[in-house]
């Protein structure tokens, strides 16, 4: 059922409305089915192809990024130059204001793509996941496992996105710096993946690491649910994360 999702999720995500993008978005999304037919439904092996299907993906947004980091550059010069223009009178404040709202607009598409890359790379992650997630035991309140990639905790406490708050000033007095909460509540990606990530939240933290392992201590502590992920990658840190709240994968309703 999952892996229909992620097929969904490939043929669904919208784009940014340029050409380029458009066009590496398609060759990613194409080969997505065809492989898939190729596998016999081996559930392994679909898992596997939706997987290198999404990293291509990952990959073609790679590309439209560094293409809308050179437009931002363009832009940058020339708001630059129109801002030395104005000032010798040469053009209106309109005309500035107009080259400032391109320059804006530019930057905003960079970050979305930088967005839809994140999301991949936890997509990534938790599909790698999957099997070995399904397979851990249910879990009593309060409940603690760690096998492999994945590391979940069942926490006592009555959680809401409503805490991240307390979380989020936590990890601000600790570290000096804002938690990279890489998603907040349910978002359009978690829409098009049949995810319910009202009451959850991503952090963009490897678990192995200090931070990480500051954090988990800290949920821990407070009794906070979590799933922590090592990886999307075998060898990489690519997606690793940690999820607050109750799973969102559909294909646990554990």
């Amino acid at each position: 059922m999952l892996l229909r999702f992620f097929f969904l999720l490939l043929l669904t995500l919208p784009g940014s409305g340029d050409a380029g993008e458009q066009k590496t978005q398609s060759s990613a999304q194409q080969s997505g089915p065809e492989q898939a037919t190729s596998s016999g439904g081996d559930p392994a092996k679909l898992n596997a192809e939706v997987i290198k299907t999404m990293e291509a993906y990952g990959a073609s947004l790679e590309k439209v990024v560094k293409i809308y980091e050179q437009d931002f550059r363009t832009k940058i010069g020339k708001v630059q130059e129109q801002r030395g223009f104005y000032e010798k009178g040469y053009i209106s404040r309109l005309e500035l204001e107009q080259s400032q709202r391109e320059l804006a607009a530019a930057e905003a598409k960079i970050r979305e793509t930088e967005q839809k890359i994140a999301e991949v790379k936890i997509a990534i992650a938790e599909a790698s996941a999957l099997e070995e997630f399904l397979r851990l035991p249910p879990l009593a309140a309060g409940g603690y496992v760690e096998r492999g990639t994945v590391i979940r905790y069942n926490g006592k406490a009555s959680w809401s996105l409503a805490d991240s708050a307390k979380i989020q000033k936590f990890y601000s007095e600790k570290f000096g710096r804002l938690l990279p909460v890489s998603a907040l509540g349910q978002t359009s990606f978690h829409d098009q993946m049949k995810f319910d990530h009202r009451d959850a939240m991503d952090v963009a933290l490897h678990p192995d690491s200090s931070e990480g392992k500051t954090l988990m201590a800290y949920l821990r502590k407070s009794g906070v649910p979590f799933i922590a992920f090592r990886n999307g990658v075998p060898g990489s840190a690519t997606g690793a994360h940690i999820h607050i709240g109750k799973p969102s994968l559909r294909a646990s309703s554990r």
